[in-house]
């Protein structure tokens, strides 16, 4: 008879922790809002939070948590003050590469595929670029300076 106490005591405790599930809880609903001082995303139906009060704000900690990464990799560059335009695009047998400055530019001409079509100096502020032999379809032009890529144009030949 103590035997038969004890297996169904133990029985019914596993089958009781069956039902439980840890860090879980059922929110009813929730959303963003957004002002003018920015996005918070909220969560209403919440049993347990507790809230962090700092020198830069307050922050609720429970189920819902919203949070951005911000990667900042690398130097910005503001010393480049180099303009540049491409005309006429779309074009049909020529282009006129624009450029304010031509120290150590170079441009390469791709096709959807990358295949290098044409890659020269450019040696004065304006240079031609021939397009009437090549076929009707989509190309990319990348003006380099020294090794770097500057800026790269979509055109299109029809």
């Amino acid at each position: 008879m103590k035997h038969k106490k004890t297996i169904t005591s133990v029985a019914f405790l596993l089958l009781g922790l069956g039902g439980l599930h840890a860090q879980e809880s059922p929110t009813v609903t929730g959303g963003e809002a957004t002002g003018t001082s920015g996005t918070a995303s909220y969560s209403v139906g919440q049993v347990v939070y507790t809230t962090a009060t700092g020198t830069n704000g307050s922050v609720a900690q429970g189920v819902q948590q919203s949070f951005e990464i911000s990667v900042t990799t690398g130097i910005n560059e503001t010393s480049i003050n180099l303009k540049m335009s491409v005309y006429p695009n779309p074009t049909t047998n020529y282009l006129t590469l624009k450029v304010d400055l031509t120290k150590n530019l170079s441009y390469h001409l791709f096709d959807m595929q990358g295949k290098v079509i044409e890659n020269k100096k450019v040696t004065a502020s304006n240079t031609s670029i021939k397009m009437e032999g090549l076929p009707k379809a989509t190309y990319f032009l990348k003006v380099i300076e020294e090794n770097q890529a500057v800026k790269t144009f979509k055109i299109i030949k029809n």
